[in-house]
């Protein structure tokens, strides 16, 4: 499958599916609640692949959970190894670090980083883990059945998308999605023109919104775009405050 760009907006992908729970995600979900219920939002372990996530969700948990402990890893080499090599590539060093952190005594670890989101949830690492992009898609899911997908990376539309399929198979619903790869930011990410990166994921967001019935910014580092679009009729949704709701509703 090949992403398109924000000037070729018409590849989409239709898939319908019976009601066939993913068994491993229903699992993971009863796993979270869970280790919610007993630790009372005590000590929260996430993985990140940038350091620009600790800023964000130290502010959400702050604002949305103020009596959870948050406990951080950052590594920026897993992003970097998997988009060369795949993701399953990095699954070790992914193991290890969500390990790491329950050896830290968390109760339950959030992975940001969409393109290991699936790797992170089919780890072991004593406690239960979730994909900080599970609790966006469920919502958008339920926003509508066009979802345009946009991505700074080619490496995070395929699982973004599996994501997609997996709820809208255990929510019973029919999705059609639009990956969309806003063309050049990911360079101004790097370069740490973040102002610039905002504003053109902002840009291939609001490109895509009129065919859409709800658009969804597929990594984390997006979120910030969401204030440049309030003024879309189309519902746009990125990951971190979903998460960290996600949490704190299962207190």
């Amino acid at each position: 499958m090949q992403p398109q760009d924000v000037c070729s907006p018409q590849w989409c992908r239709i898939l319908r599916f019976s009601h066939r729970p993913s068994v491993g995600a229903e699992i993971a979900k009863s796993d979270v609640r869970h280790a919610m219920k007993n630790a009372h939002m005590s000590r929260i372990g996430f993985l990140h692949t940038s350091p620009v996530h600790v800023l964000t969700f130290d502010n959400l948990l702050s604002e949305v959970a103020p009596e959870a402990h948050p406990v951080h890893v950052v590594d920026e080499s897993l992003l970097t190894d998997a988009r060369v090599n795949g993701p399953q590539s990095v699954a070790d060093r992914v193991e290890a670090h969500l390990r790491s952190l329950k050896d830290r005594g968390v109760e339950l670890i959030c992975c940001t980083c969409s393109t290991l989101g699936s790797v992170a949830e089919q780890s072991e690492p004593g406690v239960p883990v979730f994909r900080a992009d599970r609790p966006m898609a469920a919502r958008a899911l339920q926003a509508g059945r066009r979802i345009a997908v946009i991505a700074a990376l080619d490496s995070t539309l395929a699982p973004t998308l599996a994501l997609l399929e997996e709820e809208a198979s255990a929510a019973d619903h029919e999705v059609e999605t639009t990956p969309i790869v806003a063309k050049g930011a990911w360079d101004m990410f790097e370069a740490g023109d973040q102002a610039g990166y905002v504003e053109c994921v902002a840009r291939t967001a609001r490109a895509a919104a009129p065919t859409a019935d709800v658009v969804i910014l597929a990594q984390a580092s997006m979120a910030p775009a969401e204030a440049l679009l309030t003024d879309l009729p189309t519902p746009v949704f990125s990951s971190p405050r979903p998460a960290v709701e996600y949490l704190a509703a299962r207190q």
